[in-house]
């Protein structure tokens, strides 16, 4: 707080707040010298303070509320980088709640999808994954045929048809912490050229994870994937970032993408997903969460523990390399 100038921290319920200890009052209020839950966080912060970092999770008529003639400005100027790192009860919190995502996702494939929608699928999984223990549902996504080439599409009423190339991607919650895991599906049989267009993100996949370890530059790891994407002449079509970092949020730093170029830290923990989004035929996605360890990247999710995502000598994950074909 000294190096960032702030005098106090004001945070409510939020990654932020429960990061910092924040357990149920409806402010948590930071100085030099308290850290304590209030109703009232005019009382707590000094009078004398001149600058006030504030939730970035903060309502307006929050906001309008705090009677203070400090300069406002976002506490992520203080809590971003302590966020980045995790200890190893977080570490495994965010395995958790990974494990719990692919084990869905390979429960899916045993599915009845011919017919249903893409809303009605995105129902099921989502209490399939209540159902293994997660507390919170953060986000499904089901996107069938040219849906898959929209990269914020949300599960609608269109009917899921032989012939459509899926992707699904799970977001939960344990014990606080997100992780997401994203899976590419054909049904019945994939589209024309779709298989050419997965193998090179699942090679852009494996050449990311293999450029995790400590001391190289998220833009770095960004970069190997994007290599392999402009190299198979898919370039122009390719998703803007590689991945990014999640705990608490399930999406906060490190970006793996140009221009981010913190340095990586064994705990951090990140979900790699290059992608390929090409406009009205198809796209794929596939995300994986893993941790940055000494000496690589750790996988934190069953899909990976599985092996599935275990690099073959041409850098194709072993496993993978068939797409999966859905049959009912």
């Amino acid at each position: 707080m000294a190096a960032a100038g702030v005098d106090a921290l004001v945070l409510r319920p939020s990654p932020d707040f429960r990061f910092l200890g924040g357990s149920g009052g409806a402010f948590l209020v930071v100085t030099p010298e308290v850290c304590e839950e209030t109703g009232e966080p005019d009382l707590l912060v000094p009078a004398g303070a001149r600058r006030v970092g504030v939730d970035p999770e903060m309502r307006v008529r929050e906001l309008f509320g705090l009677s203070l003639e400090a300069e406002l400005v976002p506490a992520a100027a203080v809590l971003a980088r302590l966020r980045l790192r995790k200890e190893p009860d977080e570490v495994a919190a965010v395995a958790r709640a990974a494990r719990a995502a692919g084990e869905v996702l390979a429960r899916a494939r045993e599915l009845a999808w011919f017919g249903a929608t893409e809303r009605a699928m995105a129902w099921r999984l989502a209490g399939m994954l209540l159902e293994s223990g997660c507390e919170e549902v953060v986000s499904v996504v089901v996107a069938a045929g040219e849906h898959t080439a929209r990269p914020a599409h949300r599960p609608g009423d269109r009917v899921i048809n032989p012939g459509d190339a899926l992707h699904v991607s799970l977001c939960g919650r344990w014990d606080g912490y997100c992780a997401e895991v994203a899976r590419v599906y054909a049904v019945a049989e994939p589209p024309d050229d779709f298989e050419a267009m997965y193998s090179v993100v699942l090679a852009a996949h494996a050449a990311a994870r293999r450029a995790v370890r400590p001391g190289v530059a998220a833009s770095e790891v960004a970069a190997a994937a994007r290599e392999v994407i402009d190299g198979s002449g898919y370039g122009r079509f390719a998703a803007p970032h590689a991945g990014r970092g999640v705990g608490l949020s399930h999406q906060e730093g490190p970006w793996l993408r140009a221009g981010d170029d913190t340095l990586l830290e064994a705990g951090m923990t990140l979900c790699v997903e290059p992608a390929i989004y090409v406009p009205e035929l198809f796209g794929a996605r596939v995300a994986d969460v893993v941790a940055c360890v000494p000496d690589g990247a750790a996988p934190l999710d069953a899909g990976a523990e599985a092996g599935a995502w275990t690099c073959s000598d041409a850098g194709v994950p072993a496993g993978a390399g068939t797409l999966w074909v859905l049959d009912r």
